[in-house]
């Protein structure tokens, strides 16, 4: 009793009631004696009752406390079933509601970490290999007597190495930006045209290097709504995977087709094709596939993806019949 004293609910319920079992007990002695006690007894029973209710009613509530401490801190039972009728019933949906959210959130959060290890993990190791190959060179350019032919070579070595260290950390931030919904997407109508040679610009003359010739075959006629900026990041990307698989003398073939439900374009290679166990993981960030190039870092397909689907365009990867990579990426006019 002293318990459910000191509860506040409970106290205002009790102060609230002896006032009128009083009022009908002096009304029942004004009367006669019987009627009187029989006033005060009743008066008495509706305080018992109230305070049995009350302590049920406590009980309850502690019950269901150390269940939700037992499911919080537990991989223990959710179920509340047992509350399933009474007053707590509404209380009880709630927080198991509550519950299941939280429990939600908490195995996203655990994915979402364990996906972030590895990502710092895959991040580190791909920033250590040109590091390494780096303090090589650097060490190697200190030492006295270097033929000059080496010394050239060597720092060819270090531009190289930093320039994709370079592509690396941008790549990576911008994929960051777009992972955290900052970017915001300019959609302007443009030709197919004008974003293929955009994005081809900067490979000019790492493809003359390698001796890969790029063909285009677009008519100038072919638009479709998309940012210019990021999605000619996106199609030089692709060009710049193709780029890297495919041998000297071989050919990039850019093609550009519009119908009347979307704008396709489509881009392959003369190298060696995906092979089958790469497709479904392609664009997979940090995916490096079996004829992965030794400086792919397996950023630049995720990305490519990812601003492609932030434009409203789907993109698919599969071999020509012929061989080599083919790239596929459609920009619908409406609902699909």
């Amino acid at each position: 009793m002293m318990r459910l004293w000191k509860n506040p609910g409970f106290r205002a319920e009790l102060l609230a009631l002896l006032p009128v079992c009083a009022v009908f007990a002096a009304v029942g002695f004004a009367r006669d004696v019987f009627s009187g006690l029989l006033a005060l007894g009743l008066g008495a029973a509706a305080v018992l009752h109230c305070a049995i209710c009350a302590r049920r009613r406590f009980r309850q509530m502690e019950e269901l406390s150390a269940d939700i401490d037992r499911i919080l801190h537990s991989a223990g039972d959710r179920n509340l079933g047992r509350y399933a009728e009474g007053e707590l019933s509404i209380l009880e949906s709630q927080i198991s509601k509550l519950i299941i959210t939280l429990r939600s959130q908490w195995d996203a959060l655990k994915r979402d970490r364990l996906v972030l290890a590895d990502a710092l993990a895959d991040i580190s190791h791909q920033i250590r290999t040109p590091l390494t190959s780096l303090n090589l060179a650097a060490a190697m350019l200190a030492e006295p007597g270097l033929p000059e032919e080496r010394r050239t070579e060597l720092a060819r070595d270090v531009a190289r190495g930093l320039g994709r260290i370079e592509w690396l950390v941008e790549a990576l931030l911008k994929l960051s930006r777009l992972d955290a919904g900052t970017v915001e997407f300019n959609l302007e109508r443009v030709t197919a045209e004008r974003i293929v040679k955009n994005a081809a610009e900067p490979l000019a003359i790492p493809l003359e290097v390698r001796g890969v010739e790029l063909e285009l075959d677009l008519d100038g006629t072919e638009s479709f709504s998309a940012d210019p900026a990021w999605c000619a990041e996106a199609v030089g990307n692709l060009l710049k995977n193709c780029m890297e698989h495919t041998p000297p003398g071989g050919t990039i073939t850019v093609r550009a087709r519009e119908n009347a439900l979307y704008t396709e374009l489509t881009v392959s290679d003369t190298g060696e094709g995906f092979s089958r166990e790469d497709l479904p993981h392609i664009f997979e960030r940090f995916y490096r596939g079996k004829n992965a190039d030794a400086q792919s870092a397996g950023v630049g397909l995720a990305l490519a993806k990812t601003v492609i689907d932030r434009s409203g365009g789907v993109i698919r990867a599969g071999n020509a019949p012929g061989g080599g990579a083919v790239f596929t990426v459609r920009f619908y006019k409406g609902a699909v």
